[in-house]
């Protein structure tokens, strides 16, 4: 059976604030914990008016504290935007505090647009092609000390954090390999390259302290209702949002329309034919069926499952029916 678990992009709807988007996101975590979800992970942005997880690692302390068992972690820290350093301590602080219950994924994207990276890192001249050695850095002040070590993050040192590298290109495919590290292909938003990435990351996969072999984690979009045109219908939300997206213009995640796809122009169904590989919408039925598919076709050992609904009620609904049908 495929191991499921949450990608929370914590959104803050028309009409809502970043204080309810946090309070939902709680709740949420709550509720997929009651129904047996592995992991429950928060991401990294900046500069969108509709995500509530910028400081991601406070989010993450957020739900750990709020919860019991669910292992909670961040999908993923963008390592450009941070010296490895302050990362260790982050993540040494929240295993401290939740021990055994922390994990660490890990992007090269800055999560925003240029102008915000440049606020972000300010003179520090981050470079995103130096990921792989700041991943290796960021491993070291994570990992038992070792002799003669000047710099230790405290906490951190140690404390051994799973850490995970996220990817929508062979790039981080072959980094997770060499490394021998989980692998967690951001599917739900940009599938083009997953099957080339998977094959790759199996070939190549190198055995690690962390890891023995090859682990595929795919983050997948399920919209589920008790009817198939309530399901369209909330669905609406997620896509108004990546179109918006997509043409320059995120904001908060809108409210649900009616026949929403019918008024796409071609070039707006276009876009949204990127995602549908990792997507489903529907009932129980159909997401089983889907999901089925989808695992058969790409060997996933766990997926990730993505959310993007308006009405709080109906995003706690869709999670629910979706593990009634997948288990």
């Amino acid at each position: 059976m495929t191991v499921l678990s949450v990608l929370d992009l914590s959104p803050i709807v028309e009409g809502g604030d970043a204080s309810l988007a946090l309070a939902n996101s709680l709740d949420l975590a709550r509720h997929t914990e009651r129904l047996g979800y592995y992991r429950y992970w928060v991401a990294e942005h900046h500069n969108m008016r509709g995500i509530a997880s910028a400081a991601t690692a406070v989010v993450i302390g957020h739900i750990a504290g709020g919860t019991e068992r669910i292992r909670v972690g961040a999908g993923g820290i963008m390592l450009p935007n941070h010296a490895p350093l302050m990362v260790a301590e982050q993540f040494g602080t929240l295993e401290a505090l939740y021990p055994g219950r922390i994990d660490l994924g890990l992007g090269r994207a800055p999560g925003t647009d240029g102008m915000t990276a440049q606020a972000l890192r300010r003179t520090l001249h981050s470079d995103p092609n130096k990921f792989p050695q700041d991943v290796v850095e960021l491993k070291r002040y994570l990992d038992d000390p070792q002799e003669n070590q000047q710099i230790f993050a405290v906490p951190g040192y140690g404390a051994n954090v799973p850490m995970y590298i996220l990817g929508s290109s062979l790039f981080g495919a072959q980094l997770a390999a060499i490394l021998g590290l989980p692998f967690a292909f951001a599917s739900h938003f940009a599938p083009q390259a997953m099957m080339q990435a998977l094959e790759i990351y199996r070939a190549e996969f190198q055995a690690s302290e962390q890891l023995s072999e090859p682990y595929v984690i795919l983050g997948y979009n399920i919209c589920a209702a008790d009817t198939q045109e309530h399901a369209e219908f909330i669905r609406s939300s997620s896509l108004q949002a990546f179109i918006n997206l997509r043409f320059g213009n995120p904001g908060p995640l809108p409210p649900p329309v009616a026949n929403f796809e019918e008024s796409l122009n071609s070039q707006q169904q276009a876009v949204l034919a990127q995602v549908s590989s990792a997507s489903t919408v529907g009932t129980k039925d159909v997401v089983q069926e889907d999901v089925a598919k989808f695992v058969a076709e790409t060997g996933a050992d766990e997926l990730i499952v993505v959310a993007q609904v308006y009405h709080h009620q109906d995003r706690l609904r869709s999670y629910e029916l979706a593990w009634e049908a997948l288990n």
